[in-house]
């Protein structure tokens, strides 16, 4: 926008209406290329209908004070510019200057007495606001008024709204009548908002809550109502850009949200942007779920989309599904910067439960810091191959036209990441691989350019480590898809290049729905959001099918017949069962996603002969070999691994035999007994006297005497 530097070339407007606002003016920068204000010229008599509009605003209602004012009378001045005034008032918003909440400061006495009759309606009401505006009426043109806004947001110092509808911590005169409102059901009334349930459904679901600390009475249901519509209003005027500026306004985000970041560093000459949040929600989940079990990792998500990828650590629930602990904002993957995350996530875990542990760390990316993990976490660090199976059938699909190749094509490449633990050159079939469908251009582009510079680490990192289950692989896709869906949608497309609206929809959209899906399912309520998120994983969509629906083809092993559970007319073909790399001609499977028909398949193929087993159970039986392999000599050291491969034998035979049983009583009966000493109360900072005396004492009665408490001898005392 240009500044002016004459009033002169201000145009004066004057807007229809009985009463204006500061959207109803066009405003012009006035001033030099060093300081400039947004001005606008009107009438000077219609001031007071400026400053009615002003009062009336729908998002922020207040009422402006004279904070400061002067005059002059008309001849005072001999020489004047054309922007001196013949009277000055400055109006501020009278939810301020002085903050009166929480953190706030009062400013010092005053010397000269305000106008109290328009200044809100108690001082305590006084939140900070620096909404201010100048009004001047010109001395060279006493019939109009400069409009000088300097601050036209009602905003406090921090850049908070602080008072009005959008204000979170607005609390009204009758505070002390509204029904009690927990964190839990405010937390569900807000995440059924942010997903789109009506709002009448919403409000049944709050009264039901409500009233289990208060009766049911007209005024609670009235109450409730307003509480409510209020919050859905803040929720759907609230919005992510809490400045224009991507960098600062991700500043005031974490200023104002302290307790959900746990990792913040911003960016400058020798540091990368880290962002870590974590609701205190989710740090109660990661410390329920993650401790002495599986932490997983969904890395490098939007890294050519979004303006800094995201970074999301897991656990697993108590369905096995993989629930969001913590997210990390960064496009620095450095071991220093790692580690600074990394280590302020376990510390504040450990400040929770001091003895919190994980016993797995789930990684997805070959180039992750294996070192780094186990020396922070201290565990096993295990290896998913979901992300190299995705995007391998997404781009056979996309690149290939023939159904035949597509099944070919995926079903070479399985046979070459098996042939890994079978002793053959992994090098030499993929040289015969890329020889054989050199006809396929357009995947081999691809293949060439992506996969081959970095194929033999992925070949590396499978056979140094374990690899995990189809069940967690499917489980942390399944959040992959999720997350995916939330936030490329077409409407969003648009914001992507911008932080503060990756973290508004983890922390609003995202974070509700996880939320909510654990809170039907633990309370049994809201049942079709609970059958839903039971299903929302293949692995458990794959036991809702019937072994009876699956026909094997048990001559060549080469496919099987999956028969749909909702239209037994249709069939769906399954190529290479047993494998990992199996193919289904299903709608799910043609987006690269591992479906129901595939997992369904392996699980049968599993307990039959002439099935390759699957690669988890061949790098878990590699895992044991090599343990039991290492010992040369008759040592110490050979006794040591039999007993760790013995002990984790006897946990897997236990684990199959719970699995494979319909009544538990059972396996509970053949359990060894263990007998368990009965124990005594102790007494912390007191040792026994009868462990200290010989045995045979005659005088132990007159050495052992029981105390007498304090309240007897108190009373033997008033006798």
């Amino acid at each position: 926008m240009a500044i002016i530097e004459s009033i002169a070339d201000i145009p004066v407007q004057d807007p229809s209406g009985e009463d204006f606002c500061s959207a109803d003016l066009t405003w012009t920068k006035f001033g030099t290329a060093e300081h400039q204000d947004d001005v606008a010229l009107i009438p000077y008599e219609r001031v007071d209908a400026f400053i009615i509009g002003e009062c009336s605003n729908v998002e922020c209602p207040t009422r402006f004070h004279i904070e400061r004012g002067r005059k002059r009378s008309m001849g005072s001045l001999k020489e004047y510019k054309d922007d001196e005034y013949l009277e000055y008032r400055l109006y501020w918003c009278s939810f301020g200057p002085e903050n009166y909440g929480e953190g706030g400061g009062i400013l010092p006495s005053r010397r000269y007495r305000l106008n109290t009759r328009n200044r809100a309606a108690r001082p305590q009401s006084m939140r900070g606001c620096t909404c201010h505006f100048v009004i001047k009426r010109l001395y060279a043109r006493p019939s109009l008024a400069l409009v000088i806004y300097n601050e036209r947001r009602h905003v406090n110092k921090s850049g908070f709204v602080c008072h009005g509808p959008l204000d979170r911590d607005a609390i009204g005169p009758g505070a002390k009548k509204i029904p009690y409102i927990c964190n839990e059901i405010q937390q569900q009334t807000m995440s059924m908002i942010y997903l789109g349930i009506p709002e009448e459904n919403i409000l049944e679901k709050h009264i039901e809550g409500i009233q289990r600390y208060c009766g049911s009475n007209a005024k609670v249901k009235s109450l409730a109502s307003q509480y409510v519509h209020k919050l859905g209003m803040i929720i759907k005027r609230s919005t992510h850009e809490l400045d224009l500026d991507d960098q600062a306004s991700i500043r005031m985000w974490v200023e104002r949200n302290k307790k959900s970041v746990f990792f913040y560093q911003d960016t400058s000459e020798s540091d990368a942007f880290i962002l870590g949040i974590q609701t205190e929600w989710q740090l109660q989940q990661m410390v329920r779920f993650g401790h002495r079990s599986l932490v997983a990792a969904d890395s490098t998500f939007g890294i050519k989309r979004l303006k800094y990828p995201l970074f999301t650590l897991l656990v697993f629930d108590s369905r096995e599904h993989a629930l969001p602990v913590a997210w990390v904002i960064t496009r620095s993957f450095a071991k220093l910067d790692v580690s600074k995350w990394m280590k302020a996530l376990f510390d504040r875990a450990r400040s929770v439960e001091p003895g919190w542990k994980v016993s797995g760390f789930l990684i997805d990316d070959a180039a992750a810091e294996i070192d780094l993990l186990r020396d922070i976490f201290g565990c096993p660090v295990l290896f998913s191959l979901w992300r190299v199976r995705r995007s391998w059938l997404r781009n056979i699909v996309k690149k290939c036209s023939n159904v035949e190749v597509q099944r070919e094509i995926f079903k070479r490449l399985g046979t070459v990441m098996y042939s890994n633990w079978g002793g053959a050159n992994t090098s030499v079939g993929l040289e015969q691989f890329v020889s054989d469908f050199v006809d396929q251009t357009a995947f081999m582009e691809y293949f060439r350019a992506t996969w081959v510079p970095k194929i033999e680490m992925w070949l590396s990192t499978m056979r140094a480590l374990p690899l995990a289950s189809q069940e967690a692989s499917g489980a942390i896709e399944a959040y992959h898809v999720k997350l995916k869906a939330k936030l490329f949608d077409d409407s969003h497309l648009g914001a992507l290049q911008r932080v503060d609206w990756l973290v508004h929809k983890l922390t609003t959209e995202l974070h509700s729905s996880y939320w909510l899906d654990r809170y039907a399912d633990e309370s049994d309520s809201f049942q079709n959001v609970k059958e839903e998120y039971i299903a929302s994983t293949s692995w458990h969509r794959a036991l809702l099918i019937p072994d009876s629906a699956v026909i094997l083809d048990d001559k060549n092993h080469l496919f099987a017949k999956v028969q749909s559970q909702k239209d037994s007319s249709l069939t769906h073909l399954v190529w290479n069962p047993g494998s990992e790399f199996a193919f289904c001609d299903c709608s799910w499977s043609m987006q690269g996603n591992l479906c129901k028909h595939v997992i369904k398949v392996n699980m049968i193929c599993e307990n039959l002969q002439g099935y390759q087993p699957s690669m988890s159970f061949q790098s878990f039986k590699e895992v044991l070999m090599d343990l039991q392999s290492k010992p040369l000599d008759d040592s110490i050291a050979l006794d040591l691994s039999m007993a760790w491969t013995q002990q984790i034998l006897d946990q897997i035979q236990k684990l199959v035999e719970l699995n494979n049983s319909s009544d538990i009583g059972t396996v509970v009966n053949t359990m060894p007994l263990k007998w368990v000493s009965k124990k005594r109360r102790t007494y912390v900072g007191k040792r026994s006297v009868s462990l200290a005396l010989p045995p045979g004492n005659s005088n132990a009665k007159s050495v052992v005497v029981r105390k007498k408490s304090r309240k007897r001898k108190r009373v033997s005392r008033l006798r």
